[in-house]
Parts: structure tokens; C-alpha cells; sequence
């Protein structure tokens, strides 16, 4: 059966459900219409094996893995209208979601496996096909009992900023009419915007005052540093998560970037000479995004942690739920027909044999290290509890932020893995290997189930059917974990330098891999018994504990304190015209302010698609022999006066043209 003709979502889409009452999503649950088919898995299969081998790639050149899943939801609605019978809703859902899996399955290669070709330990083509695949099918197995829970019972409470995204786009795109243009008006101005500001040198890309004589006095005398990322994607991300979720995460790197690091350099000016670890240099002597990187963003690790542990502990109740439901359904009549079609996920059985067969395929990859069946199934355990762990730290971040702390929890997998493993005699190049492997599978798990309740959300919003959601995932995993890994052999067996080169290595053939490189300075550190900073990890929990005490969104806080405060500050920009939007609209009511609240989100999803096209554009653009950031050059863009004025009122200028887009008076009204 045909989808009926697409329509907006309904008013509770992205409200919290009052008592009674339910959503009902865009392609009801007592329809049926074409989701899996072989037009759209091949084509997911297809966007997933091409964005995997460019963000590869990209990432390990740059450091930035592509934005994939809002670029081929504009793909799939332009697909959709190729064939005679064009492709349902459902059906570009589907694409979204196997074409997706590219940028995750990526993130847990990239920023792991280079190391294990720095440390020179020659890892087999199948081993580091293995760690991604095996961490891709975790991260999706563990998610799925997460599902109900953070988007059904939750619904409303999330953002979901990238989720919203992806869904405004798949349904504004397929309607068509003034919605659809306004969507492809946006998109196409931050695509030119983003693409022109951070791919060449037409003006500064972030903003931090320093030619003003008294914010360069604050640096310089008290380590105080405003940094603002001027681009169109992070407004439009504000936007969507509205001003509460980016006050607390403004309100993180507040802590952290204006009291932690001054503190630190404070204290460190009594003692000039003294390195204490983990830093490698005096903090006396360091900038303010050293002591921040050096010790800061550790404190930003621990709070994360306790966090993930706090999510975990408020999620327990829905999953066991979830799962008494999938266990009474399935002795039913051995499926879950008892469930209606838009909230059944894939038995319970299928997921636990899905577990332990990885769980077996693991035990014995790393039997296979030499290192001993003990020594693998501790391995095993640690695997098992960081991947599940994760999976719900992955999802509460992406549906809160859209943004996932991966390099900070594989840092934390790196460290206690090394430190359990120490005390069982592994150490040296097998210690590492090992370490490296947990790493990457946790590192792709967490990456994953990140992207995956990306997806679920979608689907709620739309309609889509859990459970055929699911399967396909799985497709995906596969076709990256094939694409990543071989990309990442093909690279080292034609010369590429991962991180560090011999001296006299030419240029062209040595890739930064900056998250790797990170990864492999931490494992050598430990594998040398260096001590572990536990007092910085502890300081973070206890944060996070006060934060749960004041009944404040612990996660959100703390990603706030991990990541670049220029991140945050634009967010909070966007979060203050979603305030401002939303009140207008309230005041107004009735169609006019519906239309309004529809128009604002809209804009913002258009902002976020063209940022993330303008950055897949930029990054394709960074693998051409002999490209240059001076290709296209201002004369003012040495001067940083000049520069970061010129930023800041180009930026005014996106804000301004959110207010005067979404609050425009509509032919009908006037």
C-alpha cells in the first residue's frame, strides 16, 4: 500500500505528551507501505560505502569526519522522484539510516586503528575489519533495548538535533511548495557560507577578541579566553536544542575554560619549573587551551563518566520494561505481533544470540593475540561493559547535543583497559595491541549506537518500523566496518604515515590522524606504567554528582566542560533565538504562531543540512593534490581586527535572517 499524501508532523512532535495523551506519527501504525526494498537498501548500502571511504580518508587527513546522514537525506528525496514510482517516506528513511553508519563506523576506525600502524604492530587486513565490525554490531545490539526508552517514553524531553534535522528535511523536502523552498533557501546559504569560512581564507572561522587590548590582557594574565565558532551548522544546533539544553551546556565550558583553567594556571605560578602529569610541560608556562587539554578536559572525562552512570541507572527501569514486553510478546505467538508495527523492535532472543555471538567471535580474536584465554576473556568483559555503557552515554549525548564525546570515552577505555591489563602481565607490543583493539571496538560501538538513536527517533517521528530499522543497521555496520578497514590497509600498504614520520618524509604522504595519534601517546604512556590521574577523573564525578543532587541535566553539563567552548558559545546564540521565536509565536497562537514555530525550525534545519554539505564539500576539496586555504584570499584576512569584526557581523547577519524568515507575516494572515 501507497503512503498517503505527506503532511506536517502533528503538533506534539517535538513537545512533551501531556497525561493520556499519545503520538501519532506521520505514516500511522496500522498502515503499511514499503520501507525495505531493494531500491533502498541498495541504495543505502551504496551512500554508505561512498561517504565511508571519503570520510576516511578526510579524517585521517583533517581530523573532521563528514556530517553523512543530513547530506543523503537530501539525496534520498531527490532519488525519490527519479523512478516512476517514487520512493516512499519510509523508504528514504531507510536510506538515511544505512547511509549513515558511514560516519560512525569511520569515527571508531579513524580515531583508533592508525595507532596500531604507528606502533608499528602490523595489524592483519581482517583484524581491523574485525574490531570495527564486531564494535559496529555491539553498539546497535545494545541500543535496542535503549530504544524505547529514550525515544517513547522520553519523547519531547530530547531535542534530538540532528534527528530533527534529518526529518524536517526528508518530510519539508517531499512536500514541496513555500516550506520546501524556504528549506533549500537556508541550506543553501549556510552550505556557501560554512563551505567559503572554514575551507579557505575569506575570514576568520572562530572569533576570540584578542585585538582588543583588554580581552588580550585577560589571556595573557589570567588565561581567560573567549573563543566563538562563527559557522551556520552550531546556530542551527542551538536552535534546535532550544535554551535550556545550551544555557547548561554554555553553562559547562563557562566552569570549565573561565574557573578551572585560570585555577590551574594560579596555583602552577608558585611552582614555574614543575611538570605535573598528564601534562608534558610546565602549566606555568602553558596557554589557556593547553592547561585545558592537559588537565581540564580530563575533569570533563570523569563528569561524563558519572554521568553515563547516572543515565544508565535512570534508564534500567524502561528496558527491563522493554524487555518483559518483547519476552510476553514473543511467547505469545513467537513474534511481536501484540506490539503495534511502530514500536516492535527484534525479539529478545535474536538480540542475545546476537550478543553472544559476538561476544564468542571477540573471546577468540583475542585468544588469537597470544596473550592467553584468561587474558581474552578479561578482554572480553571489558569490551562488553564499556560498549553497553557507552551505548547509553552515545544516546543521551547525541539526543541531547548532537554531539557525542567519543575521543573522551575511548581516552577512558585506553586507561582502564591498561591499567587491568598491567596487572595480568600484558604489557609491550601485545599490551598495546590489545588495548588499541578494545579501544576501537568500544570507540566504534559508542560511535554507532550514537548515530542509531539518530535513526530510531527519525522513525518514530515518521512512522518507520523499529524492528526493519534494525536489520538494515546491520547492513550498514557490515558495508563500513569492509569499507573503513580496507581504507585504512590500502593507505599504510601505499606508504602513508600515520601521525609520525621518519624525518625527510615528504608531506604528501604522511596523514595527521590527530585522535589516533592522540590514542597511541596515551596507550605507549601507560604501557610504560606512567601514573593515572585519577584525582582529575574523581573531580569530574564528584561535579556530576553535586549537578544530580541540584536535579541538572549531568550529561549535557558535562559535555559542556569537554568540548572547545568556541562550540558552545554559538549554540547558545541559536538557543537564545529559539527562546525568542518560540515566545513570539506563543503570543501570537493559533496558525500564525504554529507557522511561525514550524518556519524556525525549518530555517534551523536547513542551516544544519548546508553546514554539513558545505563541510562534506570542503573536505572533498582538502583530498585534491596541491589544494591551498589561500586558493581564495581576502586582504583583510590577516588582520585580525578586520577579520573577526567582518565574522561576527556575518554571523549577526545569519541571526538576522532566522528572526526575519520565521516571524514574517504569511499572505494568509495579513
Amino acid at each position: 500500500m501507497d503512503a498517503a499524501e505527506p503532511r506536517s508532523l502533528p503538533d506534539n512532535a517535538y513537545e512533551p505528551l501531556k497525561p493520556g495523551e499519545s503520538y501519532q506519527p506521520l505514516v500511522p501504525a496500522d498502515k503499511k507501505v514499503p520501507e525495505a526494498t531493494l531500491r533502498s537498501v541498495g541504495f543505502g548500502l551504496f551512500f554508505c560505502v561512498l561517504f565511508t571511504v571519503a570520510s576516511a580518508y578526510s579524517g585521517l587527513k583533517v581530523g573532521q569526519v563528514m556530517e553523512a546522514a543530513i547530506p543523503i537525506s537530501i539525496l534520498a528525496i531527490g532519488l525519490a522522484r527519479v523512478f516512476s514510482r517514487h520512493s516512499t517516506l519510509l523508504e528514504n528513511v531507510i536510506i538515511t539510516g544505512i547511509g549513515g553508519v558511514s560516519g560512525s563506523v569511520v569515527a571508531g576506525a579513524i580515531f583508533t586503528l592508525p595507532a596500531l600502524y604507528s606502533l608499528n604492530l602490523s595489524p592483519h587486513p581482517m583484524q581491523t575489519i574485525f574490531i570495527c565490525l564486531a564494535g559496529g554490531c555491539l553498539g546497535v545490539l545494545f541500543l535496542i533495548p535503549l530504544r524505547r526508552y529514550f525515544v517513547r517514553e522520553m519523547h519531547g524531553l530530547f531535542p534530538y538535533p540532528e534527528g530533527t534535522a534529518i526529518t524536517e528535511v526528508l518530510v519539508t523536502g517531499e512536500k514541496g511548495g513555500s516550506q520546501a523552498k524556504l528549506l533549500l533557501q537556508a541550506t543553501a546559504i549556510a552550505g556557501i557560507y560554512d563551505f567559503f569560512v572554514t575551507t579557505f581564507q575569506v575570514w576568520k572561522e572562530f572569533i576570540d577578541f584578542q585585538f582588543i587590548g583588554i580581552m588580550r590582557s585577560l589571556a595573557d594574565k589570567a588565561k581567560v579566553v573567549v573563543r566563538f565558532d562563527a559557522v551556520a551548522f552550531i546556530l542551527g544546533l542551538g536552535y534546535v536544542m532550544g535554551l535550556r539544553s545550551s544555557m547548561i551546556l554554555c553553562a559547562g565550558g563557562l566552569i570549565a575554560n573561565f574557573v578551572l583553567v585560570p585555577l590551574v594556571w594560579f596555583i602552577a605560578r608558585g611552582a614555574p619549573e614543575l611538570v605535573v602529569y598528564p601534562a608534558f610541560k610546565p602549566a606555568a608556562l602553558m596557554s589557556a587551551s593547553e592547561i585545558f587539554r592537559g588537565y581540564v578536559r580530563f575533569i570533563g572525562v570523569g563528569a561524563i563518566a558519572m554521568a553515563g552512570i547516572f543515565s544508565i541507572l535512570k534508564s534500567l527501569k524502561v528496558v527491563w520494561g522493554s524487555i518483559a514486553i518483547a519476552v510476553k510478546a514473543f511467547r505469545a505467538d513467537g513474534g511481536a505481533a501484540a506490539v503495534e508495527r511502530t514500536d516492535q523492535d527484534i525479539s529478545i532472543i535474536a538480540i542475545l544470540l546476537g550478543v553472544i555471538a559476538a561476544a564468542l567471535a571477540t573471546t577468540v580474536f583475542f585468544g588469537s593475540l597470544g596473550s592467553g584465554w584468561l587474558v581474552a576473556l578479561v578482554g572480553l568483559a571489558l569490551t562488553l561493559v564499556f560498549a553497553f555503557f557507552f551505548a547509553s552515554v552515545a544516546a543521551n549525548a547525541i539526543a541531547t547535543t548532537a554531539r557525542n564525546p567519543v575521543s573522551g570515552m575511548t581516552m577512558l577505555t585506553i586507561i582502564v583497559s591498561s591499567v587491568v591489563l598491567l596487572r595480568f602481565g600484558v604489557s609491550g607490543t601485545t599490551g598495546m595491541f590489545f588495548v588499541m583493539a578494545i579501544a576501537g571496538m568500544v570507540c566504534t560501538a559508542l560511535s554507532t549506537s550514537g548515530q542509531a538513536i539518530t535513526d530510531f527517533k527519525t522513525g518514530y517521528w515518521l512512522g518507520s518500523t523499529p524492528a526493519v530499522q534494525e536489520r538494515v543497521k546491520f547492513l550498514g555496520v557490515v558495508a563500513a566496518a569492509a569499507a573503513s578497514g580496507l581504507t585504512i590497509v590500502m593507505l599504510a600498504k601505499a606508504g602513508y604515515y600515520f601521525g609520525d614520520a621518519p624525518a625527510g618524509t615528504p608531506e604528501g604522504v604522511v596523514l595527521a590522524a590527530p585522535q589516533a595519534s592522540l590514542m597511541k601517546a596515551l596507550v605507549e604512556g601507560f604501557m610504560n606504567r606512567q601514573p593515572v590521574a585519577y584525582i582529575l577523573f574523581g573531580a569530574g564525578a564528584v561535579i556530576t554528582v553535586a549537578l544530580e543532587m541540584l536535579g541538572v541535566p549531568s550529561l549535557v553539563f558535562a559535555l559542556g566542560m569537554y568540548l572547545p567552548l568556541e562550540l558552545n558559545t554559538p549554540a547558545l546564540v541559536g538557543g537564545f533565538l529559539h527562546h525568542l521565536i518560540t515566545g513570539r509565536a506563543a503570543a501570537l497562537g493559533g496558525e500564525e504562531g504554529k507557522g511561525m514555530r514550524e518556519r524556525g525550525v525549518i530555517i534551523a534545519s536547513g542551516l544544519m543540512a548546508g553546514g554539513a554539505l558545505g563541510g562534506v564539500l570542503g573536505a572533498a576539496l582538502r583530498l585534491m593534490p596541491g589544494f591551498a586555504e589561500d586558493w581564495v584570499r581576502t586582504p583583510f584576512y590577516g588582520t585580525e581586527s578586520v577579520s573577526q569584526t567582518v565574522s561576527l557581523v556575518l554571523f549577526l547577519g545569519l541571526c538576522g535572517y532566522i528572526w526575519f524568515s520565521a516571524v514574517r507575516r504569511t499572505p494568509a494572515a495579513r
